[in-house]
């Protein structure tokens, strides 16, 4: 009889299950691990509560999750000792075409751990065990805890949001929305040596947190003006058409804005008009490269970044821990331990 584990399964919306499944064993080129966290991203709950992340539906049971750490578990090769802690680089990247062969994040076909975007599903993390490519393998440096490693994968999102800005040294930077992204775009313009930091969001407990790892300032929007062509640099991360369109009169002439922040595949009422008279740059993010090893080191030296995880949940209460994460008022990152 095959050996088993257990997994949490997303089978339509609404519907999450803790259940059994086949342990997997590793072949060439492969490496198991346990898990022993993993992130609620906002995809995760996408999944869960519409049954889909945009476009992309939930078709057959569908394992979340790409934020994670673990320790090796088994490696065919040898080349990974049991027991490493390791995170993992989500992507298997596609083929190459014309104009972005730098950018394999942005290469058509690859996939995504915990992604319906590809038939099949790609399965995610929350798993007691995950095979994996050897070389989405990243060990974890002394001093860094499995725990806080979970957040390698976000805040790669997050570095690769700041350097699609360029260089934020000495630059005035707002990040609208205070979510577990846009605190982690704070840590990172920080480490990029931005002039000054000021978040925006409509809850006081997000921008409690984000005081907490050393924000300028911050604003609550609702009950406080935006200041107006204030800022270098606008890392949009809420993806609100509201707050979209106050980026564009945040931003100086010639200012330049990041959206970070997703948005539904439809047409948005967003107000451009600002960005047309200031000659306001307007670029997208995606992912990112190899932006996960640059945040393995700097998880490394900033241990207060850890404070993003708010909340963390067994597997057995995984429908609590996506509850949770859906509220902002209450959480930022929420964490399940395996």
């Amino acid at each position: 009889m095959a050996e088993t584990m257990r997994a949490a399964f997303i089978d339509g919306k609404d519907t999450l299950e803790v259940r059994a499944a086949e342990l997997p064993v590793p072949g060439d080129g492969q490496v198991r691990l346990k898990v022993d966290y993993v992130g609620v991203c906002g995809s995760d709950l996408h999944y869960y509560f519409e049954g889909a992340n945009g476009e992309y539906a939930v078709r057959e049971p569908l394992v979340p999750g790409h934020e994670l750490a673990g320790r090796v578990d088994s490696d065919p090769s040898g080349a990974w000792p049991v027991g490493t802690p390791v995170t993992v680089h989500p992507a298997r990247f596609g083929e190459s075409v014309p104009g972005v062969e730098d950018a394999p994040h942005l290469w058509p076909g690859g996939s995504y751990l915990g992604s319906a975007s590809t038939w099949p599903h790609t399965q995610g993390a929350m798993t007691e065990y995950l095979i994996v490519d050897e070389r989405m393998v990243r060990a974890l440096p002394s001093g860094l805890s499995v725990r806080r490693a979970t957040l390698a994968e976000p805040l790669g999102v997050a570095l690769h949001a700041v350097a699609r800005a360029g260089d934020v040294a000495g630059r005035r930077v707002l990040v609208s929305g205070a979510g577990p992204i846009g605190l982690l775009a704070v840590v990172t313009a920080q480490a990029r040596g931005a002039a000054s930091v000021t978040v925006a969001d409509v809850l006081p407990e997000a921008l409690e947190r984000a005081e907490a790892l050393g924000a300028d300032a911050v604003v609550r929007v609702g009950a406080e003006e935006l200041p107006r062509e204030a800022f270098d640099v606008v890392l949009e991360c809420s993806g609100a058409p509201a707050a979209i369109s106050a980026a564009a009169a945040a931003a100086v002439r010639r200012g330049v804005i990041v959206q970070v922040g997703m948005v539904p595949d439809r047409a948005l009422p967003v107000n451009l008009a600002p960005l047309i008279a200031k000659e306001v740059e307007l670029r997208g993010t995606f992912r990112f490269r190899d932006e996960i090893d640059a945040a393995i080191d700097l998880l490394a030296v900033r241990a207060d970044v850890e404070s993003v995880i708010t909340h963390e949940y067994g597997l057995d209460d995984v429908v609590e821990a996506f509850a949770t994460a859906r509220d902002g008022k209450r959480s930022s990152k929420v964490v399940v331990a395996l």
